[in-house]
């Protein structure tokens, strides 16, 4: 291959990549939202058990962002609990949902398909609203990760946005968690900086 030809391929790969990077395979429902509200809707994760002064990653992340994040997190919340309370989100105008629920089923061995049932239904109630979904994912096991693939399976089908697995790297480390499944703040500054990047991106 000659010069010139490497040189041609190599702008056609640049001109595809560029392409690709501007325009995703998948589109983000809703967005750009013209919603007034950011919130988080879950668990004990997102209602922050573990930190302390406002060392939550709710909190961390309105910081970051310079706007209000109206924190839904309820101790203990399966998706079906999480389901049961979607009409909270009726007080508000949500532009942008983070999403975090799930840990809890694996916890109590919900079936794998009622957790992934709840979460689409939730998922189309809050896009129904006209508001950006940020998908959250959990680990669904301590070996194999069988959440993985349905929280992907699941962004990709209802397109959301989506941070894979927030917890990763954090569990079992003494130096990020306050116990067995709840970070401190530490950790919980960690899952901000994870969230910042697709959460910045949506406000835009």
């Amino acid at each position: 291959m000659n010069i010139r030809k490497l040189i041609i391929i190599l702008i056609i790969v640049a001109a595809v990549s560029t392409v690709i990077y501007f325009f995703p395979k998948n589109k983000i429902a809703n967005y750009p939202s013209d919603g007034n509200d950011i919130i988080a809707y879950g668990d004990s994760l997102v209602q922050g058990v573990g930190s302390t002064n406002f060392g939550d990653f709710v909190s961390l992340l309105s910081k970051k962002i310079g706007k209000p994040i109206i924190n839904l997190g309820h101790s203990g919340d399966t998706t079906a609990d999480g389901l049961a309370r979607i009409d909270e989100l009726d007080k508000y105008k949500p532009k942008v949902v983070l999403l975090l629920l799930g840990g809890n089923d694996y916890l109590k061995k919900i079936p794998q398909n009622e957790t992934e049932n709840n979460l689409i239904k939730m998922i189309k109630n809050i896009q129904a609203r006209g508001a950006i979904v940020l998908l959250l994912g959990v680990r669904g096991g301590l070996l194999n990760d069988r959440f993985e693939s349905m929280y992907s399976d699941l962004s990709n089908k209802y397109d959301t946005a989506y941070v894979s697995d927030i917890l990763k790297g954090l569990v079992f480390d003494t130096k990020y968690m306050s116990d067995a499944i709840h970070p401190n703040n530490t950790g919980y500054n960690l899952i901000a900086e994870k969230v910042y990047p697709s959460l910045i991106k949506l406000l835009k």
